[in-house]
């Protein structure tokens, strides 16, 4: 946990690092909606999202307040928005999630997958046990849920059928970077594990991460392709998350 006091710093280099972030690839205009981490708001997610507009990306927040988990109506009011972003635009709609945002954007992705483009979640705790993240009382006092159960009810080591990246970090103090890795499989090829340098509290500041999410963004949609981590820099900045 100690990590995470350098959250600050991650997001102050956004500063230093905004001319190379600038050159990312223009995005092609389509919505994206991110969802906040537990207790959070649209409030933490406004940096990322002023980025991806800046790129041109009709990127908006949830729309919820304070996500306290999955309570009564959370779900619906979170399809009713997609169905609603999607009927908009005339187009496919990408899902980009912050922690226990990235569960809600992964599971809206498996109910209404002709809505989606893809989907990223950034340090995202859906492989394992609850016991993999530090976080699990703050979510059954928040929520007032138990979060066993929770988990039960959906399958979430399941990737969407749609293509998925999952941000991740082995320096994450809230949740074991093992828990967000998601294993291959036949069956959903498109997916993929992107290893950055970031604490869990700064990971959606972090301007790694900012680049990777315009890079997997800009995809044309029928094209996908995994992250390349060609050349010295991009090598030094994204570790190999199969080492």
């Amino acid at each position: 946990m100690a990590m995470e006091f350098r959250a600050p710093w991650e997001f102050w280099s956004v500063l230093p690092s905004w001319p190379a972030l600038m050159r990312a690839p223009a995005g092609d205009g389509h919505s994206v909606i991110m969802y906040p981490g537990l207790s959070a708001s649209d409030t933490s997610t406004l940096a990322l999202r002023l980025y991806l507009q800046n790129l041109g990306y009709n990127a908006v927040g949830w729309k919820q307040g304070h996500n306290f988990g999955p309570r009564a109506g959370v779900m619906p009011l979170a399809r009713h928005q997609l169905e609603e972003a999607a009927q908009d635009s005339g187009g496919k709609v990408s899902l980009l999630g912050w922690s226990l945002g990235g569960i809600y954007a992964r599971e809206l992705a498996k109910e209404l997958p002709h809505l989606v483009r893809s989907v990223i979640t950034l340090g995202t705790p859906f492989a394992g046990t609850h016991r993999n993240t530090n976080a699990w009382r703050l979510f059954e006092l928040t929520s007032g849920k138990n979060i066993a159960n929770e988990a039960e009810r959906f399958d979430l080591p399941t990737a969407p059928p749609v293509p998925t990246s999952s941000v991740f970090s082995r320096t994450d103090g809230v949740v074991h970077w093992e828990a967000s890795v998601q294993r291959s499989s036949k069956a959903q090829p498109k997916t993929e594990n992107i290893e950055v340098y970031a604490s869990h509290l700064g990971i959606a500041l972090n301007p790694s991460t900012w680049w990777v999410v315009a890079d997997r963004l800009s995809q044309a949609e029928e094209s996908w392709q995994p992250f390349r981590r060609d050349g010295m820099l991009q090598n030094w900045v994204y570790p190999d998350p199969k080492r």
